[in-house]
């Protein structure tokens, strides 16, 4: 992929007056952590200042996704320096651009941790650019925070993922859709880890359905392409009296995708969409008329009805604008700034990361998606799940809920290969993966 042009600064967090809008406590009691290596004791405070990064794509094709992000985490930080800071200290964001190319992640990763010497990152969005920074983390031991749903499969000591493993997003949806909407399935997806990986769990999953649902096509384009017509054509062919299309596109790949499809005549009557990347900032983006009547599948909406929810779409629309929306991934890179938060007094060190992970088990948030949201000893959030469906404003109509969030499961149950594992880092027997039956 081309490398795009890209741009750094640095971004002292707001002390302007503000509430911090999250109830939260600790939960839970951190097994006691083995001495950190020299690489773990890096994270430096400059005076009264914690530095921290931020690291996603502010240009190329995923920058439609992830600039909001981006603005989701530097409210937290605002919020959270007007509240006191962290340890009596503010907080310092030094933000860089992913640029949308994996490489320059890796590069940018490494500037972090090593010339920064920041306590924490905050980032990535695709899948492919979380594995292309992984390897960085895990030599250096350091510490990533990951708001993104995913394709699961992985639990790594260093990354906590905020976002929706399988288990939280794609096999509800799925059931869902074999309830509601089909029995044949046509998969389409850029081209990269997360919708590979995403369609063996579907596919694995229908299959264990037996008859009761099946995949007749599956396609790839490039992540950033804009040549759908082929796909279009072969969804056409597969369902030719309709059925679901299951799309885990990404980026400005969807704006041609849904074009196309409405121009195709092949709208949410017959031919129902379920996204796993699309929330109210792509709807925006992409345009209404092109997605209403389709269907995401996320733990969060701005619909969402409670008072935690009223104070962080408040918050958020007085700092960014009043036309602004918010999403799944902003929500859950919003609550994962004040876990960290949480972890590091509950350690009582941002420094010693080993301290921090420890503290980081049982955390609990009051959530915007939701009460009583925990963080794992797999490194991931217990989450609601909801499906929604695009109304004429853009924002979505919550069609299914599940009324307490769900635990996450990394390893996927579906798949013969990780069938019976599971992820513990609280135990150093079993860490990121052990066999359970």
């Amino acid at each position: 992929m081309a490398e795009f042009g890209r741009r750094e600064f640095i971004i002292l967090g707001s002390t302007a007056a503000g509430s911090v809008l999250l109830k939260a406590c600790g939960g839970g009691t951190p097994t006691a952590s083995t001495s950190p290596s020299p690489e773990a004791t890096t994270a430096a405070a400059s005076g009264d200042v914690i530095k921290v990064g931020i690291l996603h794509s502010l240009s190329g094709t995923m920058a439609i996704s992830e600039k909001s992000v981006v603005d989701a985490e530097q409210l937290a930080i605002e919020e959270i320096n007007a509240a006191g800071g962290v340890l009596g200290k503010k907080i310092e964001a030094i933000v860089e651009d992913g640029a949308s190319d994996w490489p320059t992640f890796n590069e940018k990763a490494k500037k972090l941790i090593d010339q920064d010497k920041v306590a924490t990152v905050f980032g990535c969005w695709t899948s492919a650019s979380r594995k292309a920074v992984l390897p960085t983390f895990e030599s250096k031991n350091h510490m990533l925070w990951y708001p993104v749903q995913y394709e699961g499969q992985e639990c790594s000591k260093n990354i906590f993922y905020t976002g929706a493993a399988p288990n939280q997003q794609i096999e509800p949806s799925v059931d869902w859709l074999l309830k509601n909407k089909g029995k044949e399935f046509f998969l389409v997806g850029s081209d990269y880890v997360f919708p590979r990986t995403a369609n063996t769990i579907i596919k694995a999953q229908l299959t264990s359905k037996g008859k009761d649902g099946k995949v007749v096509g599956e396609d790839y384009i490039p992540l950033g392409g804009t040549e759908v017509t082929p796909i279009i054509s072969k969804i056409k062919q597969a369902l030719p009296n309709g059925g679901v299309i299951y799309n885990s596109l990404n980026g400005d790949s969807n704006v041609a995708f849904f074009k196309q499809l409405q121009g195709a005549g092949m709208g949410p009557d017959k031919y129902p969409s379920m996204s796993v990347s699309i929330a109210e900032e792509e709807v925006k983006a992409i345009g209404v008329e092109y997605l209403k009547g389709h269907f995401a599948a996320w733990n969060y909406f701005q619909t969402v009805e409670n008072p935690v929810n009223e104070k962080f779409v408040a918050a958020f629309r007085k700092k960014y604008g009043e036309e602004r929306v918010v999403n799944d991934p902003m929500e859950a890179a919003y609550i994962m700034v004040y876990l960290w938060k949480q972890a590091v007094e509950k350690a009582g060190t941002f420094e010693d990361l080993e301290k921090v992970r420890s503290a980081a088990y049982g955390q609990v948030i009051d959530a915007p998606e939701g009460p009583g949201v925990t963080m794992q000893p797999n490194h991931h959030i217990s989450k609601y799940v909801r499906i929604g469906e695009v109304r004429d404003d853009g924002l979505f109509n919550i069609v299914f809920a599940t009324d307490k969030p769900v635990v996450p499961v990394p390893w996927n149950q579906f798949v013969t290969e990780t069938k019976g594992f599971s992820c513990d880092w609280s135990d150093p027997a079993k860490g990121g993966k052990f066999k359970t039956t």
